[in-house]
């Protein structure tokens, strides 16, 4: 891999949902195999120079992390994404996105992504189903492009921000494509 890429990437982990199924939870402090969920999504960026959680600062991380938060918050994905890069110190050339309930990504997941995203506007992991994930990595001048205006960033729709990009679709291995959504998806993966 390049290692001028490597220099120049940012990550952001979405992390303030609302979790209706979990009865409210702050996913990133629900525990798998005795780490936060936060924790195992920010190991998913250690390639990354600055990491950004959009989340209240509940849940502490061994590394360095900026939080923030949606202003109003709970804006949904495209307001988490977009306040999360207005906050990064370093301008990157590449910024990944990854939804905190998504812990079967790895630094390899984020690198075959940044890998795909090689000469397009981006890469996005997909399911068995052909679904794109919560979980990619997007070129940070096409980003900016597309960006809507304040307003219009809460509570839009994911793919009507990603719609006008060109983005690689990157088969999930394994079991990298399971998020949990409920207490019997934590269940099944063992927590």
């Amino acid at each position: 891999m390049d290692l001028d890429l490597a220099a120049r990437f940012c990550g952001v982990v979405l992390a303030g949902g609302t979790a209706a199924r979990m009865d409210g939870i702050d996913k990133g402090a629900v525990e798998l195999h005795g780490r936060t969920l936060l924790e195992l999504a920010v190991d998913a960026f250690v390639d990354a120079d600055e990491v950004v959680v959009v989340a209240p600062a509940s849940v502490r991380t061994e590394r360095p992390v900026t939080f923030v938060h949606e202003d109003p918050p709970r804006g949904g994905p495209v307001a988490g994404l977009l306040t999360g890069v207005d906050v990064l110190l370093r301008r990157p050339a590449h910024i990944g996105v990854l939804a905190v309930d998504m812990p079967r990504v790895t630094p390899a997941t984020m690198r075959r992504l940044r890998e795909a995203a090689t000469g397009r506007d981006g890469a996005f992991l997909v399911g068995a189903d052909g679904r794109r994930q919560l979980a990619g990595v997007l070129d940070a001048a096409r980003l900016a492009g597309v960006r809507p205006g304040l307003e219009a960033q809460h509570g839009m729709a994911l793919h009507r921000l990603l719609a006008p990009l060109d983005l690689a679709k990157v088969p999930a291995i394994g079991d990298e494509a399971v998020d949990i959504d409920s207490w019997a998806d934590l269940r099944d993966l063992g927590g």
